[in-house]
């Protein structure tokens, strides 16, 4: 391996190759903290031929590589294993926005440009890049691709898949496929592209991207909805959609656990409603400097809603500062929930019209399985997705029983992935599969598609050097 390091070294320089336990800790931990491994040496690239030449020199040398963006992610895909014969290489140099092209809707960006910063350079020629996650400070361009991000602009724009037009990739052997190509249509072949989008850095290391932007939505109208049920916030999704038509950006759901841990763990969070309720939306409607009347719009679906019975309550942002207000109480759930103690966290997807039924049966038969568990649900009712989340129990004292969880998770996940199988849904909405979920994910689908798979990855990397273990599980009797 002293080789291989010494190879390394001399390709992207010496200050790049990181190999003392020190320098790699931030590197081998996953954002949950709860998934570590080792690593042979963590890898900083500062352009594509650096990341080819290091891709080439592990192929030659038979070593895998796992490429790496902000390390936000949830379920481990971005970590090594605990062999210590991987190389993680980090994308994280590699933050130039080459290009910004108003006229055609496109900024071309390297794979380590952090998400906020595309949105930045979209606002600065007044266009729009719509992803909008609670890790856009710190997550990259190019996880987001690999793992076909989410967040709270799906129901509008859709998934990452939807706002990316070409790539350009480091394939397995460290050859470049240069798909940085920013056409709307071009129907000439296998869409290759989209291969790579969601394989989570199993197929290749995603080092650039041509990515779409849109009109810029300087206007909001924003309020903060009591519901009493999902069955409620379901109802109030069509009217939504019926009064707002495509302003309607966005519709977020929590319940009042999630929001309680807010509440107590977000310094200046407030409650805006005068009584709690069950569970509440974020409704959201955007447009651009001349559409007027999005107030009126939005005060006038919530006036129907009471009075259909769907809405009990609701807080209308009046100003900049209270429309952050609001979005603080649902960006702050992920992280207000870390701190109060161990968390199990699910990432689902149900037909919109099953989600009530679904989440009403689920809540109960948790309880079963593990006592006190507390639910702290929330996500994206418009495009089906819920995080359903478990915090451990409460002790007599108040103490989070974290034991408790661990010795129930196994279960207590197992029920929802049922659950989630016989209402054909997805166990993993835009959180990606990683080392966490690939072999359950595997194992709710048909031998076919799981075969379709393993046949793309042997065709990339016969060798399986590209992030081994994450994603699709090997065959029987394969290697990791």
């Amino acid at each position: 391996m002293d080789d291989l390091l010494d190879r390394l070294r001399t390709s992207i320089g010496a200050d790049h190759v990181l190999t003392e336990d020190a320098d790699v800790a931030a590197y081998v931990v996953d954002w949950t903290g709860t998934r570590a491994g080792r690593a042979l040496a963590v890898v900083r690239p500062g352009s594509t031929e650096e990341v080819a030449a290091v891709v080439a020199a592990c192929a030659g040398a038979g070593v895998p590589v796992v490429p790496q963006g902000g390390n936000t992610g949830l379920v481990g895909g971005g970590v090594p294993d605990a062999s210590g014969n991987q190389v993680v290489l980090s994308l994280g140099r590699m933050r130039r926005v080459r290009e910004v092209d108003p006229v055609a809707g496109t900024v071309t960006v390297d794979a380590g440009v952090v998400l906020a910063d595309v949105q930045a350079a979209a606002e600065k020629v007044d266009r729009l890049f719509p992803m909008s996650l609670g890790s856009e400070g710190s997550c990259t361009i190019g996880g987001n691709l690999s793992t076909n991000a989410g967040g709270t602009a799906v129901l509008r724009y859709g998934m990452t898949r939807e706002l990316v037009l070409g790539l350009e990739v480091v394939l397995p052997d460290g050859r470049v496929w240069d798909g940085l190509r920013g056409l709307r249509k071009d129907n000439t072949g296998y869409d290759l592209t989209q291969l790579f989008v969601g394989a989570e850095g199993t197929l290749g290391v995603i080092t650039g991207a041509v990515l779409r932007l849109f009109p810029a939505t300087p206007r909001h109208a924003t309020a903060w909805v009591a519901v009493s049920s999902v069955d409620a916030a379901v109802s109030l999704l069509g009217l939504a959609q019926q009064h707002a038509g495509v302003h309607l950006s966005t519709f977020e759901i929590a319940n009042r656990q999630a929001i309680d841990l807010v509440l107590a763990h977000l310094p200046g969070a407030s409650d805006p409603l005068g009584e709690p309720s069950d569970w509440y939306v974020l409704v959201e409607l955007a447009g651009s400097a001349s559409d007027d009347g999005l107030d009126e719009t939005l005060e006038s679906l919530l006036g129907e809603a009471v009075e259909a019975g769907c809405a009990t309550d609701a807080a209308l942002a009046g100003s900049p500062s209270q429309r952050s207000a609001l979005w603080a109480l649902r960006e702050g759930i992920s992280e207000a929930q870390k701190v109060e103690g161990a968390t199990l966290k699910h990432d689902v997807t149900l037909p919109i019209a099953r989600l009530a039924e679904w989440a009403d049966a689920m809540g109960p038969r948790l309880q079963e399985v593990c006592a006190g568990v507390r639910l702290v649900t929330y996500g994206h009712v418009g495009d089906g997705n819920l995080h359903y989340n478990l915090n451990a129990p409460l002790t007599d004292g108040g103490h989070s029983d974290d034991d408790a969880l661990r010795a129930a998770a196994a279960d207590l996940t197992t029920a929802i992935y049922d659950s989630v199988a016989r209402e054909a849904g997805s166990i993993s909405a835009e959180h990606g599969l990683g080392r966490t979920k690939a072999a359950a994910a595997a194992s709710y689908k048909s031998d076919v598609e799981v075969d379709l798979m393993r046949a793309v990855k042997q065709a990339l990397d016969p060798a399986g050097l590209m992030n081994p273990g994450v994603l699709v599980p090997p065959a029987p009797g394969a290697s990791a």
